[in-house]
């Protein structure tokens, strides 16, 4: 149960585009960072949500400062999703959150008040099966998730200490995995001191297995909206000791797709000049975290060559290779 990486999947080494095959799939883009902006977004993917939705996202240690604004999410509740439920589960670590009236607490500070919260361990757990998995044949995740019917992941994207970025494939994998046992096999060698023993490529793969397990028991029913905005290369579980934010803001991303989505904020990245891009590529590549694109790929969840299409003027393509050749029109100034 020991593999090691194949060659060819060093999560330290960018594929641009041009070497990438496959099928194209389609990501939604605009520079609008508001709730209106996130709202559009979420509208053009929303069309295979049905029933009870689960609205994953991360809502942080005591005030952070870079999550999500909370009226933006309040709007989008509001007029799209007033039946939703935002889900969470405790952390791996001692924190804020790390139990569930700690928890509840942190909800409080931080104002998500105006809407449901399901804490998904707060009772138990229920393994879900990985299919293909080469780490995992199952995994352990909140037991509430099984009242949902579909699932929108709404993702801050950024940096993250262990996993080199954080976007759908992380708020999935590790915030859908219960506090204590699916975030252990995740994160730990079972006899081992130190906690977070497991990094790079193999991180990266237990992590994404996870979120197969969560998106495969959906199917059809997920979407994903990447909010590009005070990308620190710090993790929201990071709280008010993140790292001040350097990258620039960009906008916001919707997809069907989940490796589409974060393989085009990646990108996104990587067309910025190295000023504006060197602390967030170098976390990147320092963890290895391009094989959670590699590895998604590998496990046929979904696509890593998109066509963007462009929300603020007509729906117009933004070709790969036009963002290749400098980001400076993609990039929001608000």
């Amino acid at each position: 149960m020991n593999p090691k990486p194949q060659p060819g999947t060093d999560g330290n080494c960018y594929v641009p585009y041009e070497d990438r095959t496959g099928d194209e799939a389609v990501v939604y883009f605009t520079r609008n960072l508001s709730a209106e902006g996130l709202i559009n977004a979420y509208k053009q993917v929303c069309g295979q949500l049905e029933g009870k939705v689960a609205v994953k996202l991360h809502t942080g240690e005591k005030n952070g400062p870079n999550i999500i604004p909370r009226e933006w999410v309040k709007a989008l509740m509001k007029q799209e999703l007033p039946d939703g439920t935002i889900v969470e589960t405790n952390t791996y670590y001692e924190g804020d959150r790390y139990t569930t009236e700690q928890h509840r607490e942190t909800l409080k500070v931080n104002g998500w008040t105006f809407a449901p919260v399901d804490i998904m361990d707060e009772d138990d757990t229920v393994t879900l099966p990985v299919k293909g998995g080469k780490w995992f044949d199952r995994m352990s995740v909140g037991s509430h998730m099984t009242r949902y019917n579909s699932l929108l992941a709404l993702t801050h994207f950024k940096g993250h200490t262990q996993g080199g970025f954080g976007g759908s494939n992380k708020n999935i994998g590790i915030g859908c995995a219960d506090g204590r046992i699916g975030k252990a096999w995740i994160h730990t060698t079972p006899g081992q001191d130190n906690m977070w023993d497991i990094a790079e490529e193999e991180f990266m793969e237990r992590m994404t297995e996870s979120t197969k397990a969560t998106i495969d028991y959906f199917g059809k029913r997920v979407a994903y909206v990447n909010v590009m905005r005070n990308m620190s290369v710090s993790c929201d579980c990071e709280g008010v000791l993140a790292e001040p934010v350097v990258t620039p803001n960009v906008g916001i991303l919707s997809s069907t797709d989940l490796l589409a989505i974060d393989q085009a904020c990646v990108d996104i990245i990587y067309a910025m000049t190295a000023e504006e891009h060197h602390d967030m590529v170098e976390r990147i590549e320092s963890r290895h975290g391009l094989r959670q694109l590699s590895y998604m790929k590998e496990l046929s969840m979904g696509h890593d060559r998109y066509t963007l299409i462009d929300l603020d003027n007509g729906g117009r393509v933004i070709t790969a290779a036009e963002a290749a050749k400098g980001l400076k029109p993609f990039i929001s100034t608000k």
